[in-house]
């Protein structure tokens, strides 16, 4: 990152709000909150043949949820997400990797894409699964870091595929590098209760039967939803893309996904975007580079000339900066209403929560309660 004197040198030209909030103390204020954060990895090993399609469809609307819950226990969070989706040789693929990331909306939207189909006989590839969630995913050693895993699936390992490591010299690996294993049942196989007990044991995790359909996935819809979606998309009409041809258009549909999405689904990604990024960021991941100078990661003068957002291209330094400094200063105004809108959504749901009938644990919820149990 770059030094912090030379960020707040940089912004403080720039006055906020009628003076009374400063670029160079949004700056300040970024990096203070982000100086000592902690990293929190986590990576979901997603049985997704046939039987599992209720459960992923669930899973799709409840990925922005389950990643504001590390954020609201966790305030400075680094929240990295990774998925292994698995089936079974012969089918379309044994399994995927999706490495873990910051750029959750790049993840939503390979987990959009996943489709429940293959299967056949009863066991599934498993332990191949595991084994590239364990030496696959680029886990980080050392540094404060919880690292976490959740195996989720309804059908046990084959065991006698040759030239595949099974699941308990596998978990030994992962206790090697201080990765946590949970194992999350769907429905109520007996012999796959036996296998995924004995993974959680020897992955040090927890053992979470579910229903089959993943539970009751409780979508609680609130009168600030539309508001809250229609802030986001003006909060992203400030997003200036750079970069690659192929990294503005990525940037470009993350900020337009939110659009297409369900009006509670869309306040979700917002309320995360909001928090996690304290304000300044529009989108996951790199480049946006309002959110990129205002948190430090990135210098105008450094970005090529090939390279910089459509939108700045006719002008000269001078004037491009001053174009991402009045676009920062409208993403700064309008988060301070965001804030707003956030807090009513979530009083509102918590009261909507309180009134309701008690529900057997679905996959959202048991999978928000095992990280607040085990995130460091």
């Amino acid at each position: 990152m770059i030094h912090s004197l030379r960020l707040i040198a940089a912004a403080a030209c720039l006055t906020l709000a009628g003076g009374l909030v400063t670029a160079a103390a949004f700056a300040q204020e970024t990096l203070d909150k982000t100086q000592e954060q902690k990293r929190v990895e986590v990576v979901f090993i997603l049985d997704t043949t046939g039987s599992m399609g209720r459960l992923i469809e669930g899973a799709k609307r409840k990925i922005w949820s389950i990643a504001t819950s590390i954020v609201d226990q966790n305030p400075n969070a680094e929240v990295h997400m990774g998925l292994v989706a698995y089936r079974d040789r012969g089918d379309e693929y044994v399994t995927k990797v999706y490495p873990l990331t910051r750029d959750i909306q790049k993840l939503y939207g390979e987990l959009l894409a996943f489709q429940a189909d293959g299967g056949g006989d009863w066991a599934e590839a498993v332990n191949e699964a595991l084994d590239a969630a364990v030496r696959k995913i680029a886990w980080t050693q050392g540094a404060p870091t919880s690292r976490i895993a959740f195996l989720v699936g309804d059908a046990p390992p084959h065991m006698y595929y040759r030239q595949s490591r099974n699941y308990p010299e596998i978990m030994k690996t992962a206790r090697e590098r201080g990765i946590v294993v949970n194992a999350v049942q769907a429905g109520g196989a007996r012999d796959t209760e036996r296998v995924w007990r004995s993974i959680a044991q020897l992955g040090g995790g927890r053992y979470i039967p579910i229903p089959q359909d993943g539970g009751k996935v409780v979508v609680i819809e609130t009168p600030h939803d539309r508001e809250i979606m229609n802030l986001q998309i003006e909060i992203n009409k400030t997003v200036l893309s750079y970069g690659s041809s192929h990294r503005k258009a990525e940037v470009r549909e993350k900020a337009r996904s939110i659009v297409s999405a369900p009006a509670s689904v869309a306040s979700d990604m917002a309320a995360y975007l909001h928090k996690s990024g304290k304000g300044a960021k529009a989108v996951t991941g790199d480049g946006d580079l309002v959110g990129d100078v205002a948190a430090g990661s990135v210098e105008l003068e450094d970005v090529k000339e090939a390279e910089l957002p459509d939108e700045l291209r006719n002008f000269d330094r001078a004037e491009q900066k001053k174009i991402i400094e009045v676009n920062a200063q409208k993403r700064q105004e309008l988060s301070s209403r965001m804030d707003e809108l956030v807090k009513r959504r979530e009083a509102y749901m918590t009261e909507a929560q309180r009134k309701a009938e008690p529900k057997a644990g679905s996959f959202d919820e048991v999978v928000k309660e095992t990280l607040r149990s085990q995130v460091r």
